[in-house]
């Protein structure tokens, strides 16, 4: 007989210590996640669940860095809608959608699939990517639903940022619109014909320069030999993205939009000092903004003035130019003879240190 309850107690355990387990980073359908619970990713470096920012009562969901002193959220589901008190719950519904329902069970947030699951879960990936997949089938080719592909103001390893024709999908940063606001505002970072471009308002506020095989041409911080991280930008038929990985598993960095300095910024995590340390921002000074001295023309930070015609090129307007109002750019100082080569001094003049032109507007041929 006691042979029999040691059998039962263990089996208990046993029981007890799987549910445990699969709770850690993952639920199924007939689980739920409440305010105070969180999941863990398997190499203990994300969480996800709520969280609260400064001093308001509100209630995010989210994924964080676990192991990081300092409170750092990555993503948020529901930045513009939050929940009002400790009451909110996570589960996934009848029709296989991961939902936010607060205190009368209206949905305050949820995953949108266009198909069903049989045995769907939850899980969060040792990427911090929290993805809502069938329980016996974790290739991330089949993901119902991933976060990775709703990006709001951090880019972490693994993540795109681009568009996926066959998807219908667009992967943009948007900065929070405070640091206690994590509603996503009009400062936007995006991949628009191979080159970066960060937008205010919808205007173009930088742009990273164009792709040309090896690197983005007005991108120093950029360059391939970095010791952080390798990077791609892939472009083809069906999609066009920019994806960075860390070359060292040790390190922690991470990409974020920040609203308050109207940067880019990837930022490395010092261990010794339990800070963030920037190690690269754009735009980097008042030249790297984008068409501060308008077309054809050259920004030097250390001259004054800073903007300066090409060669062969003057200020479509003088008064203007001398008034430092530089937006209107250069015109050339005689138009082009290409019909008459025999009289014609035109030629090639190389410049060096400039971005390529704007390719926003191009088609590319790529047959």
């Amino acid at each position: 007989m006691s042979v029999l309850i040691f059998v039962l107690i263990n089996a208990v355990l046993i029981l007890r210590f799987c549910a445990v387990s699969l709770a850690a980073d993952g639920i199924s359908s007939s689980q739920s996640i409440r305010d105070g619970r969180t999941l863990v990713s398997r190499n203990g470096m994300f969480e996800f669940g709520f969280f609260g920012l400064g001093n308001s009562k509100n209630r995010y969901v989210g994924i964080w860095y676990k192991k990081i002193p300092v409170q750092t959220v990555v993503w948020v589901a529901n930045g513009c809608n939050p929940i009002s008190d400790s009451s909110g719950l996570l589960m996934i519904n009848s029709i296989c959608n991961l939902v936010l329902l607060d205190r009368n069970k209206s949905i305050v947030w949820s995953t949108s699939l266009s198909k069903q699951a049989k045995k769907p879960m939850v899980q969060l990936l040792d990427s911090g990517n929290l993805v809502l997949r069938e329980e016996e089938n974790g290739s991330p080719e089949d993901y119902l639903w991933q976060s990775f592909d709703y990006p709001s103001d951090t880019l972490l390893p693994g993540m795109k940022i681009g568009w996926d024709l066959t998807k219908g999908l667009k992967w943009r940063l948007s900065a929070w619109k405070s640091w206690d606001d994590p509603c996503s505002s009009d400062f936007t970072f995006g991949i628009e014909s191979r080159e970066g471009y960060i937008r205010e308002r919808g205007e173009v506020y930088y742009r990273t320069g164009t792709w040309n095989g090896f690197g983005l041409s007005g991108s120093p911080d950029l360059k391939p030999d970095n010791l952080i991280y390798d990077y791609e930008i892939v472009s083809n038929a069906n999609q066009t993205y920019y994806m960075y990985n860390l070359k060292n598993s040790s390190v922690i960095s991470r990409v974020v939009l920040n609203q308050t300095t109207r940067t880019r910024q990837r930022l490395v995590w010092m261990e010794r000092s339990k800070s963030w340390k920037v190690f690269a921002f754009v735009p980097r000074d008042f030249c790297d903004n984008y068409g501060r001295c308008g077309a054809n023309s050259n920004c030097v930070i250390n001259e004054n003035p800073v903007c300066r015609c090409l060669r062969g090129f003057k200020p479509k307007s003088q008064e203007n130019w001398n008034l430092r109002e530089w937006s209107e750019g250069c015109v050339r100082n005689n138009p082009l003879s290409c019909h008459d080569k025999d009289k014609s001094d035109d030629d090639f003049v190389k410049f060096v240190g400039l971005k390529l032109p704007d390719t926003r507007n191009i088609w590319v041929n790529e047959s």
